[in-house]
């Protein structure tokens, strides 16, 4: 199994002006804890400030798209805007195609969500057809496991908020 990730250009941004949302879905809650605890780890490795991570959560993976435009709208009316947003969740296969039309409405809602709301938002969804995939790609399954995808998750949500987020835009 290959293990693929953002190697280490993400050494050069510096986190530590931006704000970051993480919402995540309480389905699958060790695999989504692994992920989140990932995530915000390697965030703080490049400078982002524990106060500049707000965590919520949603009931599952299907309602990260609206939570996250909400999430975002109630943020820049508390005057506390994010320069970025990381939807966080784990879809695994079933015997149905339940999987199927979640994982594609899912990521299709998120990648349109960007250009709603004009902040990049990272795409934080493991669409596993197993479990044992699943805990492979949070870095918790001892037998087979691969790097944390949180953590990349993280390093892509500076590079992002640092080069193209609110904060930093000079377009």
């Amino acid at each position: 199994m290959a293990v693929k990730g953002l190697g280490q250009l993400d050494k050069q941004y510096d986190g530590s002006q931006i704000r970051v949302g993480i919402i995540h879905a309480r389905w699958n809650k060790s695999i989504i804890d692994a992920l989140v605890t990932g995530a915000i780890k390697r965030m703080k490795s490049l400078g982002v400030k524990e106060e500049n991570i707000i965590v919520e959560t949603v009931p599952g993976s299907y309602e990260l798209p609206y939570g996250s435009k909400r999430f975002i709208e109630r943020q820049r009316k508390l005057n506390e805007p994010l320069d970025v947003v990381i939807p966080i969740g784990v879809l695994i296969k079933g015997s149905t195609m339940h999987f199927e039309y979640i994982s594609d409405s899912t990521t299709q809602a998120l990648m349109a969500l960007q250009n709603q709301v004009n902040l990049p938002v990272i795409f934080g969804l493991l669409t596993c057809l197993t479990e044992e995939q699943a805990l492979a790609r949070a870095g918790i399954d001892e037998a087979k496991s691969m790097h944390n995808h949180g953590e990349d998750w993280g390093a892509a949500a500076v590079e992002m908020a640092v080069k193209f987020g609110p904060v930093h835009n000079d377009f």
